[in-house]
Formats: structure tokens, C-alpha cells, sequence
């Protein structure tokens, strides 16, 4: 008897797209790059069928394009919308700020300072500054208290995955965003709101302009034809 239950298939392509994610996110997917389903379905170790649903998912997150004659490919961002990102990021981060200042128990905020101290000590380790940073930056959403601005920062942090991997491989910008959090934690202390947003809208343009640096640097993405300009 013919098994109709879909959960299986789908749980493979969930688990294919959560992989193909982290690819993206730590660069081993990078801009331009093609998902052929065949050798993805090889490498991953299951069917195409998973594969397939796994590719429509990131078409829908806007993390690949479908480009004619060539399939699917991971998307590039050019400067404008680079900056448009951190531009969103800096007013949804800054309300998670403003509203972490008014709603977060003091708990909460000794967390937030005992990870920053974290970070201050792992100078010199980008894996651990990179989850350590994500760390920090979740709480302080998570001590926002608004579920709609943390499903809008959720989607706009796949998108920033496209950019590769994180700016504080840097020392420099590691030393700088340990700094930077302090300024964010001693508005969160003082309970001002104000002081906490411009501080976090700082932190995230000071990251923009570094994060323009590095692309700037970067060798361009392979051109794909009959991609739009």
C-alpha cells in the first residue's frame, strides 16, 4: 500500500532549505551562485523533490531568482538596496531599543552586559563573536516585547544573509561593536528610550558603512545572463 502521508517529503525540504540557509549565511552560497537540482540532491543526500520545495522556499524569502535559461541562482544585492536593508534595520533595531528600555526587567539587562562582556573576551574568534552578536542583538528583541517587530527583524536577517559572512572577522570591528553595545546598554540602564534607539540606529550605520567597504573590495559576483540591470 502506496504510503500518502507527505510529512516525510516535507520535512526532508524543510531540513533542505535550513541547510541551504546556513550556506548562504557562512558564504559557501555566494551571489550568483546556481542550484542545480541534481547536484544539490546528491550532496545533500535525498530526492529532487525536497530539493525543488526547498529552492521555491528561498524564491519566497528573495534569497534566490529564477533567471531564464540558467534556473535558479543565489541573488545579489546591489548598493541601493544594501543600504535600504541597514536603513530598515536601523529603524526596526532602534524600536527594539526604545522599547527594550521601557519593557526589559533588570535581569534582562545583566544578561545583555554579561553577553557583551562575552564578546569583549572573544577577540580573535569570529564563529564565536558572530553567534555571540546574534545573541545579543535576540535578546534585546526578545526584551522588546513585540512579536510583530521581531517576525519583521526575523525577515529582514535572511535577506542580510545574502551580504555573507559577519564584519567582525575584522578585530577593529569587533573592538568597535563591543563599544558600541555598551552605548545601547547604558541607555537600557538609565530606562532612556530615546538614548537607546539613536545608539542602536549608530551601532547598525556604523556597520553599513563597513559592511559597503568589504563588498566594495570584494570581487563582483559572476554576471547572469538576462539578469536586469
Amino acid at each position: 500500500m502506496r504510503n500518502s502521508d507527505p510529512r516525510p517529503e516535507l520535512s526532508q525540504g524543510q531540513d533542505a532549505y535550513r541547510r541551504l540557509v546556513l550556506e548562504i549565511r557562512a558564504g559557501g552560497l555566494v551571489p550568483g551562485d546556481r542550484l542545480l537540482e541534481a547536484d544539490l540532491a546528491k550532496r545533500l543526500g535525498i530526492s529532487r523533490t525536497p530539493v525543488r520545495e526547498a529552492i521555491r522556499q528561498l524564491e519566497a524569502d528573495g534569497l534566490v531568482v529564477h533567471v531564464p535559461r540558467v534556473g535558479a541562482a543565489v541573488r545579489s544585492l546591489d548598493p541601493g538596496e544594501v543600504t535600504e536593508l541597514y536603513e530598515m534595520r536601523g529603524v526596526l533595531e532602534g524600536t527594539a531599543a526604545r522599547l527594550a528600555a521601557r519593557a526589559a526587567s533588570d535581569v534582562e539587562i545583566e544578561e545583555l552586559g554579561a553577553i557583551n562582556a562575552e564578546m569583549a573576551a572573544a577577540r580573535g574568534d569570529p564563529a564565536r563573536l558572530y553567534e555571540l552578536n546574534r545573541q545579543f542583538h535576540a535578546a534585546l528583541l526578545d526584551a522588546a516585547r513585540n512579536r510583530y517587530l521581531a517576525r519583521s527583524v526575523a525577515g529582514l536577517q535572511k535577506t542580510l544573509y545574502l551580504l555573507g559572512p559577519t564584519t567582525l572577522e575584522e578585530d577593529s570591528r569587533a573592538v568597535s561593536a563591543v563599544d558600541e553595545h555598551e552605548g545601547v546598554l547604558a541607555a537600557l540602564r538609565q530606562r532612556d528610550e530615546q538614548g537607546a534607539e539613536l545608539a542602536m540606529r549608530r551601532h547598525v550605520s556604523v556597520a553599513h558603512a563597513i559592511r559597503l567597504r568589504q563588498s566594495r573590495a570584494r570581487p563582483p559576483a559572476d554576471p547572469l545572463p538576462d539578469t536586469p540591470a
